[in-house]
């Protein structure tokens, strides 16, 4: 849901937000990000940890030089169809305050869209420009920047947008050197491009309602290519991350998301607790003027699962100078218009770009609902920004760094931002997935994870400014300080998921979820299981939750109290651990064969009750009560299936095989796997029993007697394979060695 809020209030809870800066600032291996984003220099975005580069000064371009330049290399920009918000000129909602000029955000909105309805087209259709060169250089560098009256990028939605795109172009050759696009902010790397045809106009690809800009340079104009393939161009040439041993590398840059094949819906603003159309102070503006209807939801969680009918994206309106014909724009955008090239100069009398903060909040699991509120500053004027003067502070590829600062003197090869960045400690990375039930395993008990279908948004508390996911839910948040923080990933029609992670010092990348992977639930799915050692003689520190099929999906330093959203077709084991790393178990099946509960939702998220496991305890005797539920479980099943086959089996016969000793065929197995079952549900109660009674030596008796009793559940599954379903006597094996590692942890704890 989103909230406003007057400037400053609520500053406390979350501080402010970061700017969007202006800029504001294939399937990729679950584990790509992790190896080794620090290996890429990929951790240099621009704004990083660390000094700022020592490159040379800089000065203003003679203006008429500038002004060849820039008509050169002005871009043809391509838009959404649904893109409700091109480059403009801000100068016509300009007031004096207090003696200085000042653009209101609601003067900008309103107006923009008063003009757009009289003209029925893009009013003031302008790009400006601005021009700097390296003393002693023939380096120098072209910006163009872009003005939008709105932004409606669902978690960060604000007034005023610029955008910039670096032409870095050498004075004595006239070459471009190299591109630099604007991305969404100082965590998420530019896209950019070294040594471009100096023949082709830059081409900008805007993303739809954010004016994020990717850049296309191969053989199709509106289309972005993250890696060469099929004979085209990659659109960028961001190195590579690199990868240890077999894992897949990828170009890390934030792209085109919905040219990459995902896709995210727009959230409608809000304003004073209403849609932002409603405000009277807009009154040109309606729901038609946002991003259409199709694209968006009322919120993250009015969904009970990911969308999947968003529309493709589709070119609508290309920009091109207006001097300039562009024979490709007019042949593959649904109209041409033609922009004005002006000096950014002549803005710069402008003192600030205002109005009231917008806010968004982040849901966050926990024994109730809580919500992260994060505001969205008014955007800060590009004159006065580091990078207006040296723009090189945008490089946010190291290699593109690097290879800068071979050619150029004028260009420090620092190391903070170079091939040698993996010395820095400020990169979280995570890939974020979706959890789906798995054919392997019995029905509901069982999980897999998949692709993302749609990107969702991460929230760093420490840094409340809303990092997209890219390229199917890769996400990279860079500047994360050393300490204690509180990651949250939300999306649309999925349960929140949050986890508490450590940034250490002599960590180059810290990796959020499990293995880098966090899977998110759709909340028609979603179970919440909650535990709180409020009421327990142990001080819980840490949470891991393990599925029977996908393995490990939440792993988590906690605070005496914690909560997850778990996918309700699966089975999973909940580890506990204690101040003193002592290990407790819980069987957690939030929808066991044969359950009826007749749970009402009652939460709002479409899920039944909370799972709550309120005394936690660790130890043997918690070890030894889960070996015993799991085997249980376990026996209950393999007893409903030997339960399933009898009777007539097709061919006239009782259900009993002829074959192997005394007539055990698979029945006889099936039905011996169920004793081998039973026996360890009674040594591991014993087991229990023992430890609770502070019997260590019997107790290490009877795990002995469990673990033989293991034994012989694995022989007798061996045998009975062939009479159970295949994806029973695959939970089996697998609850066979989650049983038999808690075992060992028991022998080895020193807590009974």
């Amino acid at each position: 849901m989103n909230r406003d809020s007057e400037a400053g209030e609520d500053a406390t809870r979350t501080g402010p937000s970061g700017l969007d800066d202006g800029a504001p600032g294939g399937r990729v291996d679950r584990r790509t990000v992790l190896g080794a984003v620090a290996g890429a220099g990929s951790a240099a975005v621009a704004g990083c940890a660390g000094s700022e580069p020592e490159d040379a000064s800089t000065t203003g371009l003679d203006p008429e030089r500038l002004e060849g330049l820039a008509a050169r290399f002005a871009p043809t920009v391509y838009f959404d169809s649904a893109e409700p918000w091109f480059p403009t000129d801000p100068r016509p909602y300009a007031t004096e305050e207090d003696g200085e000029t000042v653009v209101d955000g609601f003067a900008a909105f309103d107006g923009y869209h008063e003009r757009y309805d009289d003209a029925g087209e893009p009013p003031n259709p302008t790009v400006f420009y601005n021009g700097m060169r390296y003393e002693d250089s023939p380096l120098a560098v072209v910006q163009f920047w872009m003005y939008s009256a709105f932004d409606q990028f669902t978690a960060n939605f604000h007034w005023h947008d610029w955008e910039v795109l670096h032409v870095f172009v050498d004075l004595d050759s006239g070459d471009p050197q190299l591109y630099v696009a604007s991305s969404h902010s100082r965590s998420v790397p530019n896209n950019e491009f070294l040594d471009p045809d100096p023949d082709r106009v830059p081409r900008i690809l805007t993303e739809l309602g954010s004016h994020s800009s990717a850049l296309s340079v191969n053989e199709i104009p509106d289309g972005f290519q993250r890696v060469g393939d099929d004979g085209l161009l990659a659109d960028i040439t961001n190195a590579a991350i690199d990868t240890v041993e077999d894992l897949l590398g990828i170009p890390l840059a934030y792209g085109l998301p919905r040219d990459e094949g995902a896709r995210f819906p727009f959230v409608v603003p809000e304003y004073g607790g209403e849609p932002i159309y409603d405000h009277p102070d807009l009154p040109s503006v309606t729901a038609g003027s946002l991003v259409d209807g199709a694209l968006t939801v009322r919120s993250l969680d009015a969904l009970s699962s990911p969308p999947t009918d968003l529309p493709d994206r589709e070119t609508g309106v290309a920009f091109r100078h207006a001097d300039r014909e562009d024979a490709l724009a007019d042949e593959t955008a649904e109209s041409v218009v033609g922009y004005d090239l002006v000096p950014s100069a002549e803005l710069e009398g402008i003192s600030a770009f205002t109005g009231p903060q917008l806010s968004f909040e982040f849901a966050v699991p926990g024994a109730v609902e809580d919500a992260v509120a994060g505001h969205i500053t008014t955007t800060g004027v590009p004159w006065e920004q580091p990078r207006y003067e040296n723009p090189a502070l945008d490089v946010s590829a190291g290699n593109h760094r690097s290879e800068l600062a071979a050619r150029y003197e004028s260009i420090a090869d620092d190391p903070s931002f170079g091939d040698d960045a993996a010395g820095a400690f400020d990169a979280v990375v995570a890939r974020v997935t979706e959890a789906t039930e798995t054919d392997d395993a019995p029905p509901g008990e069982g999980l897999t994870t998949t692709d993302a279908s749609v990107e969702s948004f991460v929230l760093i508390e420490s840094d409340p400014e809303a990092v997209p996911t890219f390229a199917g839910g890769v996400a990279v948040a860079n500047g994360v300080p050393e300490g204690d923080h509180r990651l949250t990933v939300n999306g649309a029609g999925q349960a929140p998921h949050s986890e508490r992670l450590t940034v250490a010092a002599d960590e180059s990348v810290t990796a959020a979820g499990v293995d880098g992977e966090i899977p998110l639930v759709a909340r028609e799915n979603a179970r919440k299981v909650e535990l709180d050692d409020a009421e327990s003689d142990v001080d819980v520190t840490r949470t891991a939750i393990e599925d029977d099929f996908a393995g490990q999906i939440y792993d988590s330093a906690v605070d005496g109290s914690d909560a997850v959203y778990v996918h309700a077709g699966g089975a999973y084991t909940t580890e506990v651990r204690d101040a003193d790393d002592e290990v407790g178990a819980y069987r957690v099946n939030p929808d066991p064969p044969g359950n009826d509960d007749g749970d009402d939702d009652d939460d709002g998220t479409g899920a039944t009750d909370p799972i709550r496991i309120e005394r936690p305890e660790t130890g043997a005797a918690s070890l030894a009560g889960y070996v015993a539920d799991v085997a249980e479980e376990t026996r209950a099943a393999v007893a409903a299936a030997a339960a399933s086959d009898d009777g007539d089996d097709g061919d006239g016969n009782d259900g009993e095989s002829s074959g192997g000793s005394g007539g055990g065929g698979p029945s006889n197995a099936v039905n011996g796997l169920e004793r081998a079952l039973a026996a360890a549900v009674d040594q591991a109660e014993r087991a229990e029993e023992r430890a609770r009674e502070g019997d260590g030596e019997g107790t290490d008796r009877q795990l002995a007697n469990v673990l033989d009793r293991i034994a012989r559940i694995e022989e007798r599954l061996a045998a009975a394979r062939e009479g159970l379903p295949p994806g029973l006597a695959n939970a089996t094996g697998k609850r066979v060695a989650q049983a038999t590692r808690r075992v060992e942890q028991a022998r080895s704890a020193e807590k009974l």
